[in-house]
């Protein structure tokens, strides 16, 4: 299945949401959206990805 994720095309076999981030590395703290819609942390375990889809992985950042 190919996806984009921040922008980098991947060919990946899980098409669970979770599975995917912490294949890619995500470190908590982190925001999720995918095809430009938020998905809350809480909805994470069950979300399920489709070919084509495109992943925002977005991290808080600190400053002032």
């Amino acid at each position: 299945m190919k996806i984009t994720l921040n922008g980098e095309l991947l060919d990946l076999t899980s098409h669970a949401l979770l599975e995917i981030l912490k294949e890619y590395g995500a470190i908590a703290p982190y925001a999720v959206a995918v095809n430009g819609v938020f998905i809350p942390k809480s909805q994470h375990n069950g979300f399920v990805i489709n070919e084509g889809d495109s992943i925002e992985l977005l991290s808080p950042i600190q400053g002032g």
